[in-house]
């Protein structure tokens, strides 16, 4: 069994302000600061770090040899990351006094990965195997098909949910991470019971996990309903939170672990990375995860 993430790669310039900037207003930052990034990319480092032999695929700019350099030394395969002629994918993210953050994102060589590329990647990989996917590349139906053609495991993290992902076939997907907002999108419904509710409704072969901010999380799996509460930290960047839970989510699948402890190995994941500057270097290794109190033996 293999884990492909076919995912983004993006440079983050994180701006730390008293606010979010709003319209017509012009806000000095007290500093600037450049992580290595992208949900794909984030998602790969998780997985690492949970212990998976993670291979990601996605494509870089003229200037992404820092990604690859930083994905050989966290043992993420890049094999099959293609350099690009161009720019990286990049996001600005602001982050307020509060921790809360707000992302602009530029799709670069994210939004540039040849057709035939999908094919040659998905040729390595078959039955059973997991592809994790979210929608920073331009890609992301294509693999799904194709993925579920030779029937590979398709996860989808819907986000940012946009107009491309009205082409998927969603009940091709096996697995939907997604918060409250993505869940909105999906299914017209804010209240989590009833997003549950329409998910198992539509596509009752999947497991749903909805991530509830300040409230934990609900998994619909296998018609059961499973809650976990977060673990209270103090806040200092959230903008990985959401990256480590997915990957620490897929690890615990792969490694066919039951679904309650799965969702404490990613809280307690998600309360260290947000305790912790940027995205990638804040994800913890499964070492600290399994020290922390919450994880049973």
């Amino acid at each position: 069994m293999k884990v492909l993430n076919f995912g983004s790669l993006n440079y983050d310039y994180v701006y730390t302000v008293d606010h979010m900037v709003r319209e017509g207003e012009t806000l000095s930052s007290e500093k600037m600061e450049t992580f290595l990034g992208g949900k794909g990319f984030n998602q790969s480092v998780a997985l690492s770090r949970a212990g998976i032999d993670v291979k990601h695929a996605g494509a870089v700019g003229e200037e992404g040899e820092g990604f690859l350099a930083f994905c050989r030394e966290n043992g993420i395969d890049t094999s099959y990351i293609r350099t690009l002629p161009g720019k990286s994918g990049h996001t600005i993210i602001q982050i307020d006094r509060n921790a809360q953050n707000c992302i602009l994102l530029y799709g670069g060589a994210n939004q540039s990965i040849p057709e035939e590329y999908v094919d040659e990647v998905l040729e390595d990989f078959g039955e059973g195997d997991f592809v994790l996917l979210q929608n920073e590349i331009n890609v992301t139906v294509s693999v799904v098909e194709k993925a579920y053609a030779k029937k590979m495991k398709v996860v989808l993290n819907p986000s940012p949910f946009d107009s491309a992902l009205e082409a998927c076939d969603m009940s091709k997907v096996s697995v939907f991470l997604m918060n409250e907002i993505e869940g909105y999108m999906m299914t017209g419904e804010k209240e989590p019971e009833k997003i549950l509710d329409v998910m198992e409704e539509r596509y009752p072969d999947a497991c749903t996990v909805l991530t509830l901010g300040s409230d934990g999380v609900v998994c619909l799996s296998e018609h059961k309903r499973y809650r976990q509460e977060i673990v209270k930290v103090k806040a200092v960047d959230t903008t990985a939170a959401g990256d480590t839970f997915t990957g620490y989510f897929i690890a615990g699948l792969a490694d066919n672990l039951d679904i309650p402890v799965i969702l404490k190995r990613c809280v307690q994941a998600s309360a260290i990375a947000v305790s912790r500057k940027g995205a990638a270097p804040s994800i913890p290794s499964k070492e600290e995860v399994e020290e922390a109190s919450i994880v049973p033996p």
